[in-house]
């Protein structure tokens, strides 16, 4: 269940955040007539592809509004255009950051100065999670898929279940602020 926890907390936003986004699509789709959808049966219990229990609901109704606003509507999967489906993964970044210091430098000083003083450097490493939640459309009638976007950011944890749902709600609508696609002119 930690792992679940932890997969949603990388949603979440903060002041200092770059929430990192893209999609790729068919570009020999017509999205307009995309109109309806249906999320895809689960078929495993594999905790590592999606989430479960709150979480899961979170994201599944953040989908569902932000799918709902840009006139798709929620149908069962013998009457859907699309199928909907997302999945998870975390990846263990590192950052590692040196700091120099030197003491009896000044730029100011005429060209025969030679600055001595003391140096020291610093290193600092830090690992951190990065959590993507990728969401897939795909064509009920060929299997193939017609759209993939891809949210990440840095793992943070949420206290409460409002932060979490605000922040899945933020990550969901940044998501799909590219969707559909539009046409080139």
């Amino acid at each position: 269940m930690n792992k679940l926890l932890v997969v949603i907390m990388a949603l979440a936003l903060s002041a200092c955040s770059s929430l990192k986004t893209s999609s790729d699509y068919d570009p020999s789709i017509n999205f307009a007539n995309v109109k309806t959808y249906a999320w895809v049966e689960k078929k495993t219990e594999d905790t590592t592809y999606n989430l479960e229990g709150l979480m899961d609901q979170r994201v599944r109704n953040a989908v569902n509004e932000q799918l709902q606003l840009n006139g798709l509507r929620l149908v069962s999967a013998d009457k859907a255009d699309v199928l909907v489906n997302y999945l998870t993964q975390i990846d263990k970044k590192i950052n590692v950051d040196t700091f120099n210091t030197h003491y009896g430098y000044n730029p100011y000083y005429g060209p025969g100065w030679r600055w001595g003083g003391h140096g020291h450097s610093q290193t600092t490493v830090r690992e951190y999670e990065v959590g993507t939640l990728i969401l897939d459309l795909v064509d009920t009638k060929s299997g193939q898929l017609m759209w993939r976007g891809s949210v990440a950011d840095t793992i943070r944890d949420k206290d409460t279940p409002e932060e979490r749902v605000e922040e899945v709600n933020k990550a969901i609508g940044a998501l799909l602020l590219n969707y559909p696609p539009k046409p080139k002119q």
